[in-house]
């Protein structure tokens, strides 16, 4: 697996995938075409991942009543990372530190059974934290975070096993994503931790947090994972499995996470009726399989460099015509392989030499080389970021079978 050696502030911006501007304001970063068309491709990953693992795509607000995030803890317990409340009206509404509490409420729209769960329910939204700017830095410090966040709505004889999904989950993320995490830690309430007290860090009870720490626990010796504990780091809610990457200069960070909650559920008054009729109460297990797009995609950057997975690039293939006379064929090209989604970009003659727009291109995973024999005979040759040349082909067959290997990773592969 590649060490990441790049710094995505300074490459981010020469590749030009983003920026910022002191009008915006620092820690609000915008995509350009480039990286947003990595972002739109992650995302479309996510979705797919999700949707097979049994998960249902939800939509939600970035604003919520104070009132939603006092009941679900954060005012108490995190309001100093939260941005203030804005009046409107008779109302004071906030803009959401975290998603859960807005799936809470979507888990208590409807009356559930126990046929129903496990009830997983996933989301790429927006949250924001109130992070000073001494702290902000391209992508993996930011004010407006997109996260890839995930609710599963079960009962305790379910979760280990949901947990134990989610973590699979985030491995296969990594390994499709051609990253490797640095460290993974069992994240724990402080050694002398009070629980419950309205002064403490902690919400809900001793024995709560004791189960949910042991069912982690079990999660990550079942899979045979090294960790370490961290005493301190754990969520107000609950203790959680911390997946850690490094960035360029060793900086470590957490990129995803699965936790346990039982407080909200007990909060948000959730219920589902159970096989003997009565009510019973679901717990509630978070978990972000690549956590912030933002922080991805710095990561990403910091790994690879310009060269993206195939999949992942934001050009995938560039046209290059040797000369003007050429150029009919290449806009054919360029045409169809925009039909057939590929990420394409056409080089033209004028450009500069051939061997100069090679270069220039080099980072594109293929580059489609025609010449006066290819547009004779209507073809292609394909050459690889590696330097590796394709034999010619049929550009409507070439191009169909490089559209269907690029479509996704190979893990998802039908």
């Amino acid at each position: 697996m590649n060490e990441a050696v790049h710094d995505h502030r300074k490459l981010g911006r020469e590749l030009g995938l983003f920026d910022s501007d002191p009008l915006i304001g620092a820690g609000l970063p915008y995509w350009l075409p480039a990286g947003a068309a990595i972002r739109q491709a992650l995302e479309r990953y996510i979705a797919d991942v999700e949707r097979r693992a049994g998960y249902q795509q939800v939509y939600s607000p970035v604003l919520g009543k104070r009132e939603l995030y006092e009941i679900s803890g954060h005012w108490s317990k995190y309001s100093e990372d939260m941005y203030p409340p804005m009046d409107i009206g008779e109302e004071q509404l906030v803009l959401r530190p975290s998603l859960c509490p807005h799936h809470a409420l979507m888990y208590r729209s409807r009356a559930h059974s126990y046929r129903e769960l496990p009830l997983r329910i996933s989301e790429i939204g927006g949250m924001y934290r109130s992070e000073l700017s001494g702290v902000l830095g391209g992508l993996t410090r930011v004010r407006a975070i997109q996260l890839n966040d995930g609710h599963i709505f079960c009962s305790l004889d379910q979760v280990a096993g949901e947990a134990s999904a989610a973590l699979e989950l985030i491995n296969q993320a990594y390994r499709d994503l051609g990253i490797s995490a640095s460290r993974y830690l069992l994240s724990l309430p402080a050694e002398d931790a009070r629980f419950g007290d309205p002064e403490s860090k902690y919400v809900g009870d001793a024995d709560s947090w004791a189960l949910a720490a042991s069912l982690l626990r079990d999660v990550l010796d079942n899979a045979g994972i090294d960790y370490e504990e961290a005493p301190g780091d754990a969520a107000f809610y609950g203790p959680k499995i911390d997946i850690q990457i490094k960035d360029a200069a060793g900086r470590e960070s957490s990129l995803s996470t699965i936790q346990i909650d039982f407080h909200q559920p007990e909060r948000f008054d959730l219920e589902y009726i159970g096989a003997d009729g009565n009510k019973h109460r679901p717990v509630m297990v978070h978990r972000s399989i690549i956590g912030s797009i933002e922080r991805a995609v710095a990561h990403l950057i910091e790994v690879h460099g310009a060269a993206f997975p195939a999949w992942l690039a934001p050009v995938q293939l560039v046209v290059l015509p040797i000369s003007a006379a050429e150029e009919k064929l290449a806009s054919d090209v360029h045409r169809l392989a925009l039909d057939l989604g590929l990420r394409v970009e056409l080089a033209y003659a004028d450009e500069g030499t051939l061997g100069a727009r090679i270069r220039e291109n080099r980072h594109a995973p293929y580059q489609a080389i025609i010449g006066p024999k290819e547009a004779a005979a209507g073809q292609i040759a394909l050459r690889e970021r590696s330097g590796a040349q394709l034999e010619p082909a049929a550009m409507g067959e070439r191009l169909r079978e490089l559209a269907a290997s690029l479509a996704q990773p190979n893990s998802l592969a039908a």
